[in-house]
């Protein structure tokens, strides 16, 4: 490591990998608005917050455990302009409100991870 590496680190973060806990409400959050499937999940979740990745592991074991809750139901369909059936999930209707829920704690951590680091705390040390 070069003391380069600390310098590019900070002007080039990056991205913040989601775990299960945060990926079971994200998909929750975009499931309430359409269905979807894996593959625009992990898009949308790097066009929507940039700073934020999504890995098939967690994803697909999120979807598992949702499915296995009976929160979410998996169907396939063909995806105009793709080749093959895709694997679609959409919300339980039973699941609505536990799923809004959800989703606000997404929403809400989100929020308050932007406000963060809009707003920084004065440094204990200001210089020479």
């Amino acid at each position: 490591m070069k003391f380069e590496d600390i310098y590019q680190f900070f002007e080039d973060p990056p991205p913040i990998y989601l775990n299960k806990e945060l990926a079971v409400c994200y998909v929750l959050a975009v499931l309430l608005q359409q269905d979807s499937y894996g593959t625009e999940l992990i898009q949308k979740l790097a066009k929507d917050y940039s700073d934020y990745r999504l890995s098939d592991t967690v994803l697909y074991s999120a979807l598992k455990f949702l499915e296995d809750q009976s929160a979410i139901d998996g169907y396939w369909k063909k995806v105009e302009g793709r080749g093959r059936p895709r694997r679609m999930y959409r919300l339980n209707p039973d699941w609505r409100m536990q799923a809004e829920e959800l989703a606000d704690l997404w929403i809400n951590y989100m929020r308050d991870r932007v406000s963060q680091t809009k707003v920084m705390p004065e440094p204990a040390y200001s210089g020479r």
